[in-house]
């Protein structure tokens, strides 16, 4: 199958619609199958994509105001020839908004098959950012995610939100973890010596600093005793967030074999933003053998067994965030306890699962594309 992987972001991106991009270009090729990727130029411009298990098209792009490290594609005739000169079977569409509506409307005048996938909660980005414009935003994602022949939701919060806007054909896809480079005995006992001097419990997000993130909610959880907070990532709140957060340990945006031994040194996980689709860096933390506290909103509730694998608590509430984890603090069984079921909960959903689970859809896909022929 030659598959046009149309994407609003890949790396070096780190975000999720990014790494699932790439493991969505990497299982296809795992699998005897010809992806191509269609993608934003980065800021440092044309280069060697590699990571890339497979040739990609970068489109010109502009840094989007107020954050420049999410580039936003001009319009470019590219998008269309590279579904042309790859002759694609398949359009994938990842989290379109700019460069996948433009992917849909090649794709639409080629007649091929798309499918989109659902990731970014937009209308929660317009609440968080411009403070209006929310039914806007589902109208985009509609008239977006309508033209496709499926849409796929990573949760079920996520395929409750798209039905409940009218969005049609939408089926459950959710995310893979790498559990060999995300595992509990990468734990580090020398990294975490360097995070916590004086022995504290170590209690670490990982993830973008912006504004729909709400990493501010840690406030009180630096001021526990006996507690150290660790932020992985970068983004436009960072400079505000080193003052909210007194004595946290920022260390910027980490990848690859060191993001696993950071995630497997942490005592407990928080994730604090009320907007996630799914939530890959909760898996990511249960994979590594690591209790989560999460709000009990959109993906973390697919993701968190509460009581089991974690604590979910009511979005915003610092309060209750800085209670959750100073439960956990000071309860070294319950934490192991919460990191081995989380695990184990997680063991089954490696990217080769999920992405099978694509490759059926994209099957379902062709076959209702089929022509009918009279007996």
């Amino acid at each position: 199958m030659r598959v046009v992987i149309v994407t609003e972001s890949f790396p070096p991106d780190v975000n999720g619609v990014a790494h699932c991009a790439l493991q969505t270009a990497r299982h296809l090729v795992d699998r005897g199958h010809l992806p191509l990727v269609v993608a934003p130029a980065t800021a440092a411009g044309p280069g060697p994509d590699t990571e890339a298990p497979c040739p990609v098209v970068r489109v010109p792009s502009l840094p989007l105001p107020g954050y420049p490290q999410v580039r936003v594609a001009l319009p470019s005739r590219r998008v269309a020839a590279a579904l042309v000169d790859h002759r694609a079977d398949m359009v994938h569409l990842a989290s379109p908004f700019i460069l996948g509506v433009r992917g849909m409307a090649a794709a639409a005048r080629l007649a091929i098959p798309a499918v989109a996938v659902y990731q970014t909660d937009l209308a929660g980005y317009a609440r968080t950012y411009v403070h209006a414009g929310e039914a806007a935003a589902w109208r985009r994602i509609r008239s977006v995610h309508a033209a496709a022949d499926l849409t796929l939701a990573p949760s079920r919060a996520a395929l409750h939100d798209l039905d409940t806007h009218g969005v049609p054909r939408v089926r459950l896809w959710p995310r893979g973890v790498d559990t060999v480079r995300l595992r509990p005995d990468l734990r580090d006992d020398a990294l975490r010596r360097e995070l916590a001097p004086n022995g504290e419990v170590i209690v670490g997000y990982v993830g973008r600093l912006a504004p729909e993130k709400q990493v501010e909610l840690l406030a009180g959880v630096c001021g526990l005793d006996g507690v150290r907070v660790v932020v992985v990532g970068d983004g436009p709140t960072r400079p505000g967030l080193a003052e909210a957060l007194p004595g946290a340990v920022f260390l910027g945006p980490r990848t690859g074999d060191e993001l696993g031994r950071i995630f497997a040194s942490l005592d407990v996980f928080t994730h604090t933003g009320p907007f996630e689709t799914f939530c890959q860096t909760v898996q990511e933390a249960m994979a590594s053998g690591v209790p989560v506290v999460a709000p009990a909103a959109g993906g973390p509730l697919d993701l968190v067994a509460h009581g089991r694998t974690g604590l979910l608590v009511p979005p915003r509430d610092a309060g209750a965030v800085r209670d959750a984890v100073a439960a956990l603090a000071a309860d070294p069984a319950r934490r192991a306890a919460y990191g081995d079921a989380g695990r184990a909960m997680v063991q089954g959903r490696t990217w080769a699962a999920v992405g099978d689970q694509l490759i059926g859809h994209y099957g379902d896909v062709l076959a209702a594309r089929r022509p009918v022929v009279a007996a």
